[in-house]
């Protein structure tokens, strides 16, 4: 009996490894032969869409789940609704406030956020807030805003459900007529650069969409020269003598440190740009 059974465990065995094989390989030959169609003007499967969304859901609870909410205040909120009206609604839109037209047919849609606070909570918002969604449209605000900042726009999107179109389109287009709020100092230097931080900081820049970096995926680019072997060479673009400090000030000011450069400025912080010079030069693998 017990010689059976084994026989009718191994033969499910098989049959399961036999069909995850033979899946791999239609995956494949459909991946090969061009047949996958990566339109945006065709919607994924309906039963992608909700593999996708319970994804998203069972990791943010996962993620989110020591993150402690502060109190969340009316004076928070207002000051989020300037944050909202600069970074969020021509994506999200808001009540009587319709998207940009190009964010229309993003796919997937990034949808008002008006229900948000019924399927999230606020430690939950503040994750995705700083984290973002990788394979969509919504960025990491993490290094682009201070936590403060952050926490403010979880306060306005929680009023969000509050507000009728009107007093949506009314608060949002006297945001906008206001002067604009000085931006924060930046934040105090740590003694010792984090080269961690700086090799997601490097993704943040999007420095991948340019260069080749090992240690990073990522397409295969060839815009700018492979960042590699960084700390073997003598000096960085052809010329600042190779070092941290001289990284940061090309990270942060290439246009100055070398008129007519391709190299964009891309406001990079100093916190950040140290971070990112010492995974460069010495924590690559």
């Amino acid at each position: 009996m017990m010689r059976r059974g084994r026989l009718v465990l191994l033969t499910m065995l098989a049959t399961l490894a036999a069909a995850l094989m033979l899946a791999a390989i239609a995956a494949v030959v459909m991946v090969r032969m061009g047949w996958y169609d990566v339109g945006a003007v065709k919607q994924h499967f309906q039963p992608t869409f909700k593999l996708l969304e319970l994804g998203l859901r069972y990791s943010v609870r996962h993620h989110a789940r020591e993150i402690l909410a502060p109190p969340l205040t009316g004076g928070m909120a207002q000051r989020g609704a300037r944050l909202y009206a600069e970074h969020c609604v021509q994506c999200h839109g808001a009540p009587g406030v319709a998207p940009e037209l190009a964010t229309l047919a993003l796919q997937p849609s990034p949808g008002p956020l008006v229900h948000m606070t019924r399927r999230w909570q606020p430690n939950e918002l503040y994750w995705l807030v700083t984290n973002g969604v990788k394979m969509t449209a919504m960025p990491a605000w993490e290094f682009r805003l201070s936590e403060q900042e952050r926490w403010q726009l979880v306060a306005f999107i929680g009023e969000l459900p509050k507000l009728s179109p009107q007093q949506g389109a009314a608060m949002l287009a006297a945001v906008r007529n206001t002067e604009a709020v000085p931006a924060p100092p930046e934040q105090p230097l740590d003694d010792r650069p984090d080269a961690r931080r700086g090799r997601v900081a490097l993704t943040q820049y999007a420095c991948r969409s340019c260069h080749m970096i090992p240690g990073l995926p990522g397409p295969s680019v060839d815009v700018g020269p492979p960042l590699r072997d960084l700390a073997r060479q003598r000096y960085i673009a052809g010329y600042l003598p190779t070092s941290e400090e001289n990284m940061v000030r090309w990270l942060r000011h290439p246009d100055l440190v070398k008129p007519g450069t391709a190299m964009p400025a891309l406001h990079v912080t100093e916190a950040d740009a140290r971070d990112m010079a010492h995974w460069l030069l010495s924590a690559q693998p």
